[in-house]
């Protein structure tokens, strides 16, 4: 649950302060409400500017934090007025693909992308993991709002409507039918994992060194036998252990001592940098994997493409010629 401060309208004086405090959570907050961590760091920066021409105005009735999540959220919901959601390629409603199919690229959609822990705050893991997330952008955007102020800020239905600006029937109603639609798509508690255990901690290792090895058969044996493979910006999702093997088997450019693996953390989720062999013998970053674990178990890989990502989660642009993920510790 997310804790209340009770702030002082003084703390506006420093708004260097007060935007040091803020900003990771207020980024979380902006990047559940739009699915991009670009534009969820524009999303904060308008906020605290509105903040600061505001701050003459503030007297103090609420926190000031509970003030910038207000501003915040309404600075959300302009700028999502007439954009798409961001979906991954499950959420596109396409019947899943198998592993031989052509590859195709649709770079006009918006994709959604994966935050890095260090950027936010990840004290509730079931708020910023990438189901949740995903699941999200299925909503329209003042239901999203809602879902977020009541769920996940755990605001009072009185709180949340005066910071829409409608009416508590109304944001009950919306909340209903938001709930709704997260339990169709298997958003519940029981879906969260907690710290990992050190069962989860060796299977991590050991799919790291199956890469390494390109061992598929070691690969599928760590995946679920109904896990799903999504690697934005593809359109094609694969569903199942085997059909994943084939697709990595027999699509995936490199080969045995290609492809090492640099540890990172993702939505509060494993997460590793995925490198490829170049012709010097240098390995260049290919793309970015998003762990979902059942137990000892993969169930979900989101494998991120886009540009610019290892330099977003601070990953190296480049692994030197030599490189042997089994001699870093």
């Amino acid at each position: 649950m997310t804790t209340r401060e009770s702030t002082t309208p003084d703390e506006l004086e420093d708004f260097d302060t007060l935007t040091s405090r803020y900003q990771r959570e207020l980024l979380a907050h902006c990047y559940r409400m739009s699915g991009s961590v670009h534009e969820a760091e524009d999303l904060v920066q308008e906020t605290f500017l509105r903040a600061w021409k505001a701050s003459a105005g503030f007297q103090g009735r609420s926190s000031v934090r509970t003030w910038l999540y207000r501003i915040a959220t309404n600075v959300c919901l302009t700028n999502l007025e007439g954009r798409p959601r961001r979906p991954l390629p499950t959420g596109l409603g396409t019947a899943d693909s198998q592993a031989g199919d052509a590859l195709e690229v649709d770079q006009e959609v918006a994709w959604l992308q994966p935050v890095p822990d260090a950027a936010v705050v990840v004290e509730e893991r079931d708020t910023i993991r990438l189901a949740f997330v995903a699941a999200l952008q299925h909503l329209p955007a003042r239901q999203r709002a809602v879902l977020i102020m009541r769920d996940v800020l755990r605001w009072s239905a009185a709180e949340t409507a005066a910071s829409l600006d409608t009416t508590v029937a109304a944001v009950n109603s919306a909340l209903q039918r938001a709930h709704a639609q997260m339990q169709e798509r298997g958003l519940t508690e029981d879906t969260v994992v907690e710290e990992l255990t050190p069962e989860q901690e060796g299977l991590l290792s050991r799919y790291v060194e199956a890469f390494w090895r390109k061992d598929i058969e070691a690969i599928v044996a760590m995946l679920r036998a109904d896990a799903v493979w999504e690697m934005p910006p593809f359109t094609g999702w694969y569903l199942g252990a085997e059909n994943i093997g084939r697709l990595i088997d027999g699509q995936c450019p490199g080969g045995t001592h290609d492809m090492p693996m640099v540890r990172t953390t993702a939505n509060g989720q494993p997460a590793f940098g995925l490198y490829m062999r170049q012709p010097d013998g240098t390995f260049r970053p290919f793309h970015l994997q998003v762990l979902d674990l059942d137990g000892t178990r993969v169930r979900h890989v989101g494998a991120f493409f886009e540009e610019g990502t290892f330099e977003r989660f601070g990953l190296p642009a480049m692994l030197p010629a030599g490189y042997d993920p089994a001699t870093v510790s």
